[in-house]
């Protein structure tokens, strides 16, 4: 598979073809900077925070995340590096009678779609990291992140090395989830993630302790913090659903598995920051993409 490596583009990266992206479990890093932005104002109702989520997407700003925190009567609105106090102005203004219902976070890096290393898979442009392998009946097939699987490429073991097989289903954006079919019968697919045997797969809760695994940064583990995260990674790359982490990744990540001990939980999509400083990871919850393509974990 290709290396997807990114490059800045309206305050989240773009990826760059001819790069290779990962096959490994992967996650964001996230020591995000302290609610600078915060406003405090009462309560919100259900339909209030859902008036500020779809504000916040209609203000169309790349390099910003955003989930509601129920517990918190609260959409925190992560904002990158490349978000300008004017943008985050613009943000609030879009949400008008909501936006006290608005709590901004800074966080290191920019978001962007995390591509390089791993299990790695390659098409003749790029490299991702396969997620998790899936069957259905007497066929296999792995899954990764629908931003690798746009296009429908073929992929391989290596850059111009043995095929593995082609792509049969792609959701990006709006989801990230895509599906590769194992046509090489030699090529083997087991149903673990590293040493690690996944038997069951499962719905993200908020602290749920949870593992990502990837070629560039190895074996890192943190905890889930959102649910139903939107992330605008720019140009129209719009992402809904997604789970948000603690747990680091940096490019080369994405397509890659996260699990809680041996559930699977979800499939990289992107993130900011990196395994040094911290950062923020969002995933691809893994059950939307089993019942899309009707296969199970192996």
């Amino acid at each position: 598979m290709r290396i997807k490596r990114t490059t800045p583009r309206s305050g989240i990266a773009r990826r760059t073809r001819l790069l290779a992206v990962t096959t490994g479990l992967v996650a964001a890093a996230t020591f995000v900077v302290p609610a600078a932005n915060a406003d405090s104002a009462g309560t919100f109702s259900a339909n209030q925070l859902a008036a500020a989520s779809d504000a916040v997407l209609d203000a169309d700003v790349a390099g910003t995340a955003w989930y509601v925190d129920k517990a918190n009567n609260a959409l925190v609105v992560q904002a990158d590096s490349t978000v300008s106090q004017a943008e985050i102005a613009e943000i609030k203004q879009s949400a008008g009678a909501n936006a006290g219902a608005l709590r901004v976070e800074r966080t290191p890096g920019t978001l962007s779609k995390l591509i390089s290393g791993g299990d790695a898979v390659y098409t003749n442009s790029w490299r991702c990291s396969a997620g998790f392998n899936v069957v259905s009946g007497s066929t296999y097939y792995f899954l990764t992140a629908g931003h690798c699987t746009e296009g429908s490429p073929a992929w391989y073991t290596s850059s111009g090395g043995t095929s593995i097989g082609p792509t049969t289903g792609t959701s990006f954006p709006g989801n990230d989830y895509g599906i590769v079919r194992y046509s090489n019968t030699s090529i083997a697919h087991p149903g673990t993630v590293g040493s690690v045997d996944i038997t069951r797969a499962a719905n993200a809760t908020v602290g749920m302790s949870v593992t990502r695994r990837g070629s560039t940064t190895g074996i890192h583990s943190g905890s889930v913090t959102g649910l139903n995260a939107t992330v605008n990674y720019g140009g129209g790359d719009v992402v809904s659903g997604l789970i948000r982490t603690t747990v680091c990744a940096e490019p080369g990540d994405s397509g890659g598995p996260l699990y809680s001990g041996t559930s699977a939980i979800g499939l990289t999509s992107g993130g900011s920051g990196n395994c040094t400083s911290g950062g923020t990871t969002y995933f691809q919850p893994v059950t939307e993409a089993l019942s899309a393509y009707g296969v199970t974990i192996l």
